[in-house]
């Protein structure tokens, strides 16, 4: 469903969906209130956490979804857990514009390397893919020598996917000798900070032009670059926000603040979702001839939750985890990066008389990857180290 105006969405989502309701009556306002996208700063902010509180005391969807569950084609769940449903339209998410401006289209065989269970994004640039004429080779995460046969196999142009990923599989075809037999010629990556000399490295070194983009999980396509890579367009079916993450209130032009959205989508419709990503607008005109404002990229974050190979880590999966294991007195997770490949290691202090046993350490980072999905190296360390940051990030960017 699409819709003529947005005071035809705002009037829409008030009458579908009980939270969206709820939070108009809060601020004492009416849909009348908000006719246009200048006027949302009146509403307030909807954060991660908050949706993610809604949807456990409102299950599934905390009272946001505006269509019957019947009329759903899957639910997805991303770390959280947030429950993230997908309608029945086709490319759901969006992604096909962002694809396309990538150069992706007919002919092209492209293998996508995010995960198909339980999280969306192995899905959404699928269907995306297929609606641009596209053959998609659905890998998934991992299995990194068989990918590249696969890729070697099959005669694969394009990656979808983490850019740590897509260099990991470009060495290893190193090690394979392999490169020179390759047909990849086109990137596009997101979820995962790309590095320029990264970038870089990929171009001149294996040939491949790489793109990124920029969305999520609830959302969908937010921004994407042009072939110019001066900035990311903004998507059509999203409003962007730049805000002061304190006031909620727009910045200045051109000034860093929180990335916030408001998804104009009839079965799940969102209204100021904060994301806890820092950006700033670029007003000037892009060389490629596009209208409108851009994003610079992802700048830093704001909340409390970090990005590592591209799945989101809380402080409160930390905690979780230490209060599982009574030999564990502290825990910390410290994310570092390596040959442009994120490492995370759980620093823990033991309880008093506990052996730092690596039986134990064993346990630890496989409950670690059951909880957060990632994998972790354990260390034991002195009393005192962790401190109250539990999650301690030391990638430079």
């Amino acid at each position: 469903m699409s819709f003529l105006s947005f005071q035809e969405f705002i009037r829409y989502a008030y009458e579908r969906a009980p939270a969206i309701r709820e939070r108009f009556d809060r601020a004492g306002l009416r849909p009348e209130d908000v006719s246009s996208p200048a006027d949302l700063p009146r509403l307030p902010l909807l954060r991660k956490t908050e949706l993610g509180e809604r949807q456990q005391a409102e299950p599934p969807f905390g009272g946001f979804l505006a269509a019957p569950v019947s009329h759903l084609r899957r639910i997805f769940v991303s770390p959280g857990p947030i429950y993230d449903p997908q309608g029945r339209e086709e490319d759901y998410w969006r992604w096909e514009e962002a694809l396309s401006t990538a150069g992706f289209g007919p002919g092209d065989i492209v293998q996508v390397t995010f995960s198909y269970h339980l999280t969306p994004a192995g899905f959404m640039f699928d269907e995306a893919l297929q609606k641009l004429g596209c053959v998609v080779v659905p890998a998934g995460v991992g299995n990194t020598e068989l990918q590249v046969k696969v890729m070697r196999d099959l005669g694969v142009t394009g990656y979808v996917g983490v850019p740590s990923f897509l260099y990991s599989l470009l060495k290893k075809a190193e090690e394979m000798n392999l490169v020179g037999e390759l047909k990849l010629r086109r990137a596009w990556v997101t979820a995962e900070y790309l590095a320029p000399e990264l970038r870089e490295l990929l171009r001149s070194k294996y040939d491949v032009e790489v793109f990124q983009g920029y969305g999520t999980a609830d959302v969908g396509c937010v921004a994407y670059e042009c072939p110019v890579k001066q900035g990311m367009h903004l998507a059509q079916g999203v409003i962007v926000e730049i805000v002061d993450p304190d006031t909620g209130q727009p910045v200045g032009e051109g000034e860093v603040g929180e990335v916030v959205l408001t998804l104009m989508d009839a079965t799940y419709p969102l209204l100021r979702l904060a994301t806890g990503d820092l950006s700033a607008f670029i007003t000037e005109p892009c060389p490629c001839g596009r209208p409108g404002r851009r994003l610079a990229g992802v700048l830093g974050r704001t909340a409390a939750g970090v990005k590592v190979r591209g799945l989101f880590l809380y402080p409160h999966q930390v905690k979780a985890l230490a209060q599982e294991f009574p030999e564990i007195k502290a825990l910390r997770a410290v994310v570092t990066q390596h040959d442009f490949k994120d490492e995370l290691t759980l620093e823990a202090e033991l309880a008093e008389g506990v052996e730092p046993k690596e039986e134990l350490a064993e346990r630890l980072a496989a409950r670690a990857k059951e909880v957060m999905r990632l994998r972790s190296r354990v260390v034991f360390v002195p009393p005192g180290t962790v401190g109250e940051e539990l999650i301690c990030d030391r990638r430079s960017r």
